[in-house]
């Protein structure tokens, strides 16, 4: 399996917000679209970096309720992991291992932002594809039986 075929289970709509918006403005996005992360775009296609809310809380700790007042700019990540469609479920688990992150924005030959995969998306994909391992080493064992 792969990202294609993730994100046409699960969509390609992605959560974006500007920069210049509100860490307070994040939280509200984060909160009504229920995802743990948002893309920085001032165009929803290109990528300016990503806000999670792991960033949202570094902020909360280091300054308090006025955190919610900072621009997301000023905590975004603006070194954007990316992925491809082609990338397989292997790939995307390299990545979010390597670099310690739970979603990956998803980007097409030109660099424009096309979805998001997070790693509740990539842990389904495998359960999947061992589900349809199991099936047909169970269904082999059957056959000589």
């Amino acid at each position: 399996m792969n990202v294609r075929a993730i994100l046409e289970r699960k969509g390609t709509d992605v959560a974006t917000i500007t920069g210049d918006a509100s860490l307070a403005d994040a939280t509200a996005r984060l909160r009504d679209n229920g995802v743990g992360a948002l893309v920085v775009s001032p165009d929803g296609a290109t990528i300016a970096g990503i806000v999670s809310e792991r960033d949202v809380v570094r902020a909360a700790a280091a300054h308090g309720a006025s955190a919610l007042g900072r621009p997301v700019e000023s905590v975004m990540s603006t070194e954007v992991t990316v992925c491809r469609p082609a990338d397989s479920v292997p790939r995307l688990m390299e990545l979010m291992t390597e670099h310690r992150i739970r979603h990956l924005p998803v980007v097409d030959d030109d660099g424009r932002l096309c979805g998001i995969v997070s790693i509740g998306d990539v842990v389904k994909a495998r359960l999947g594809e061992l589900e349809v391992e199991n099936q047909a080493l169970a269904d082999y064992l059957h056959q000589g039986q």
